[in-house]
């Protein structure tokens, strides 16, 4: 078992969403020379940023949690930045971390990289049998590139490097922007919008039939750190809940939870994504024993009162 307290650890997006969540669960390890590499100061999607972020931080362990991520629209929007961003990053940190011979390197991947029409519950088995669904294969399938990486340099130079799939993360803090969140973030702050400006109607993309599985950024967070502690596997592995729920359910169960009683008007003009979504999660039970903690209702209620008191005038109806 890895000891992370007393090593140098970097964290690549450690400034984001579940970075937060990592670092919180570094430091109740004991974890305390962290480092936090800042766009404005190392520029990851250039050699140049990633050489001086290694020589400044020399790290024993690398969490590689940046990316560049968004919902449908913003897969849509930006198909050619979400996949030379996200593969360019991942390439070089990873040759890099080679050549810094850190001893463990964790990667986290995306389960965008599954095929469409993955059988449900999705095996790790399964990853290569198939094209992803099309909104977002250009992100999952950078992603899965960088798998490919990981055990490469494994058979070729010994690097331990270990890759992670978490599904669909969602907590406090989360990104609560339209033009950039996914569902769970986009569907409270619309629901809450609508209940306080008196709307009488929510339009959500698709026709609700679609199927996702969310894990909370917690939950995430400390997979990500049993994982750099027990697990030394070239296989990937997945995170999750374990625990699927249709989008038409989830947008009826959030809306109640906020207080919106109007009408939900499907626009099935917009795609559906991947029918659906539901993780194998046996292999990080078995290999690192991981399980999630946080259920849906939960993480659903922490997350709208979050947003609650980031956002007072939310809470208030007209």
């Amino acid at each position: 078992m890895l000891d992370l307290a007393g090593r140098r650890i970097s964290v690549t997006g450690g400034a984001g969403f579940l970075g937060s969540y990592l670092l919180d669960a570094l430091r109740e390890r004991g974890c305390s020379d962290i480092f936090v590499p800042r766009r404005r100061d190392y520029d990851l999607t250039t050699v140049e940023g990633i050489e001086r972020m290694f020589r400044d931080s020399r790290p024993q362990v690398l969490f590689h949690l940046a990316a560049v991520v968004g919902g449908i629209g913003a897969n849509r929007a930006q198909p050619g930045r979400f996949f030379y961003e996200n593969a360019v990053m991942g390439i070089h940190l990873l040759e890099y971390a080679r050549r810094y011979a850190v001893e463990k390197t964790v990667l986290v991947g995306t389960i965008c990289s599954y095929p469409k029409f993955t059988p449900a519950p999705f095996r790790e088995d399964d990853l290569w049998n198939g094209y992803p669904e099309e909104t977002n294969a250009p992100y999952g399938i950078a992603k899965k590139a960088l798998l490919v990486q990981c055990q490469a340099y494994r058979q070729q130079y010994g690097m331990n490097a270990i890759f992670l799939m978490p599904v669909n993360l969602y907590g406090p803090r989360d990104n609560f922007d339209l033009e950039s969140s996914h569902v769970i973030p986009a569907l409270i702050r619309k629901c809450l919008e609508a209940r306080h400006s008196g709307s009488r109607q929510l339009h959500v993309w698709g026709d609700g039939s679609p199927t996702r599985e969310f894990l909370h950024a917690a939950d995430a967070a400390r997979g990500l750190l049993l994982a750099a502690e027990r697990y030394e596997g070239a296989e990937p592995v997945n995170l999750g809940s374990g625990e699927e729920i249709a989008i038409s359910d989830l947008v009826a169960l959030i809306a109640g939870m906020c207080g919106f009683r109007g009408e939900i008007v499907w626009d099935t003009s917009q795609p559906n994504g991947q029918p659906r979504r539901r993780l194998d999660t046996s292999r990080a039970e078995r290999e690192f024993g991981f399980r999630a903690r946080t259920g849906l209702r939960e993480g659903l209620e922490q997350t709208i009162a979050w947003y609650r008191q980031a956002h007072p005038a939310a809470s208030t109806s007209v």
